[in-house]
């Protein structure tokens, strides 16, 4: 078989896998949201859940078993049948069809196989940037800046106005707390070049081209799993057992009483001892000698927990990095791109201003951070890396961003967010002492359970029911469906939710 016949053969396969999918959407029957009054987002996604096997199935485990021949596999779940995912529901190597509401950790936008993502693969004018990947760094697409304006920029946090495109969440954080490093000593050194010795020194890793300067974090925070994001990480073991990390504050986290209404002096009281001692480790690492350039935080601690403060705690910080000359840092790789019912998380919070650096990933489609003007690097090369990005994933952003206005999906997630909340809070009510502490900003929500193995077997009942949520923090449950959840997806959730509860409650 020549090469264009194999190329022509793989065209016409693609093709055909499009026109399928195409067809079912626009084919589809309405779904339940037709007798909830509810306008059809994605159309052709099954009715509900279908589970004819155990989760895994026989498929799936014997396909764990090859792998575990060449990998390790503790992690892996099942496997998916990608070519019939379709919108928020996913279909497994089986033929189980799950009602996804963890989204592949929370990087599904607008469901699977949207016709205008499948349509964005199919356009001439993208098809070279899947083809042709660039070393951005060095030599990027004619159409490069006007991708970034027109798509990056375009959504960027208020007050922010400089973007780098990075290849995951973690590499986004990292080269954020390089640009942090990189701004703090450009301002002790006075604006003046770095001396011989500095540039000398750091080569190898001793002062003064080392400094002694480092981050503040949260304890129970995570922001990735390289070895600069795993610094400020500290969320469980198996993210950092085994692996040599900095001596760098850790600072406590607010643990709020929920419903945060009825409880505002307890939180309020909280919060103050948390900036308190944030301020407390500011000038104890001052005196070490190892100075705080910058304070890295989540606007949710996903990972750790569902953890929330108020806007008050937020505008706090703010006000003690800016006190002490450092940057501040929101790492809105889970909370971003429109979920918490704003684009970004920290619009919620009315900051006085925009935080020093906002790293993306996940439903973003691409890594990457925003920063003010004053973080960007002053010589080439020093936040680098070889491909810096991926121009593919742009078209494909593009093509979010215009289906997020054109159905306001922000707006939804926040109406939908309010439903699901009160679906969360009517069920704990119904099962004290299994379920408390219901919370959530948007459709980005999660409750927690008396105990992990009570939670974890929930989990796995709700597989079996035909329904894949997540896990986070020692005892909780968290949900991270698609922006395309609707009011019918909550409903179909709660009834099976509620019939696991009842088995746990027997």
């Amino acid at each position: 078989m020549s090469k264009t016949t194999r190329i022509l053969k793989h065209k016409n396969l693609f093709n055909d896998v499009f026109k399928r999918q195409y067809s079912d959407f626009v084919r589809g029957q309405a779904t339940a949201a037709a007798n909830l009054k509810e306008r059809v987002l994605f159309h052709g996604e099954p009715s509900g859940p279908s589970v004819v096997t155990p989760v895994p199935g026989p498929r799936s485990t014997k396909l764990i078993n090859e792998l575990e021949t060449i990998q390790n596999v503790g992690a892996v779940q099942f496997f998916v049948d990608y070519d019939h995912c379709l919108g928020n529901y996913l279909f497994d190597a089986d033929g189980n069809v799950l009602l996804d509401m963890f989204t592949q950790i929370a990087t599904i936008p607008i469901g699977y196989s949207h016709p205008r993502l499948m349509a964005a693969l199919r356009k001439p004018e993208n098809i070279a940037s899947f083809v042709n990947r660039p070393a951005l760094g060095c030599l990027p697409p004619s159409n490069w800046v006007n991708k970034l304006r027109d798509v990056l920029l375009a959504v960027a946090p208020p007050g922010l106005t400089n973007v780098q495109t990075m290849q995951c969440g973690a590499c986004s954080v990292e080269h954020s707390q390089k640009a942090i490093f990189m701004w703090y000593q450009r301002h002790r050194r006075g604006g003046k070049p770095p001396s011989e010795e500095e540039l000398k020194s750091c080569i190898t890793n001793q002062k003064p081209g080392t400094p002694e300067i480092c981050i503040m974090s949260f304890h129970k925070a995570f922001h990735g799993r390289t070895m600069g994001a795993l610094a400020i990480t500290h969320a469980k073991w198996v993210h950092k057992l085994d692996f040599p990390q900095p001596d760098w504050p850790i600072a406590p986290f607010p643990t709020l009483q929920y419903p945060l209404d009825e409880f505002v002096r307890e939180n309020r009281e909280e919060e103050d001892r948390c900036l308190n001692t944030v301020r407390e480790l500011f000038e104890k690492w001052r005196l070490k000698g190892n100075p705080v350039a910058g304070i890295a935080v989540e606007p949710i601690q996903c990972e750790g927990g569902d953890n929330h403060a108020t806007p008050y705690f937020f505008q706090g910080l703010q006000d003690i990095a800016k006190e002490n000359n450092a940057a501040l840092l929101i790492d809105e790789v889970q909370t971003g791109c429109g979920s918490t019912g704003k684009f970004w998380a920290h619009e919620h919070f009315n900051l006085r201003e925009a935080p020093d650096l906002v790293p993306f990933a996940k439903k973003m489609m691409t890594g990457g951070f925003y920063f003010k003007k004053d973080f960007k690097p002053t010589e080439g090369y020093r936040i680098f890396n070889t491909w810096f990005g991926d121009p593919a994933r742009m078209p494909l952003l593009q093509a979010v961003v215009e289906v997020m206005q054109e159905e306001n999906l922000i707006e939804l997630n926040a109406k939908v967010g309010s439903y699901f909340l009160k679906g969360l809070t009517d069920l704990q009510k119904r099962y004290p002492g299994l379920i408390m502490n219901a919370r959530g900003l948007g459709t980005l929500t999660a409750i927690d359970f008396n105990t992990v193995e009570s939670r974890d077997k929930a989990v796995y009942n709700l597989r079996q029911k035909g329904v894949l949520v997540g896990v986070c923090g020692e005892k909780s449950m968290r949900f991270r469906p698609t922006l395309m959840f609707q009011n019918h997806h909550v409903d179909i959730f709660t009834d099976i939710f509620n019939d696991v509860l009842a088995g746990l409650n027997k």
